[in-house]
């Protein structure tokens, strides 16, 4: 039990020093933008977020809807 528990922590140790050796060889220091929204090179490609798509063609339906609504009072008490 204790021997595994010792590998395991030594793996998990292995593991962090070569992100960190990664970071520092690495150019900017940085890893690369994993996130599709912010990846110019997916941007140039045309191709987004799917989450971040479908949160601006909700906000999209709200509004035509709050205007759809509007106009239907607008309707009404023009008709009243």
């Amino acid at each position: 039990m204790i021997t595994v528990l010792l590998i395991t922590i030594v793996l998990l140790a292995i593991c962090f020093a070569g992100f960190a050796v990664s970071i520092l060889i690495k150019k900017n220091g940085q890893f690369p933008e994993l996130h599709i929204g912010n990846n110019k090179e997916l941007k140039k490609k045309g191709i987004g977020c799917a989450t971040s798509q479908d949160k601006m063609e909700q906000a999209k339906a709200r509004k035509s809807l709050q205007f759809k609504q509007v106009s239907l009072v607008n309707k009404e008490l023009k008709s009243l």
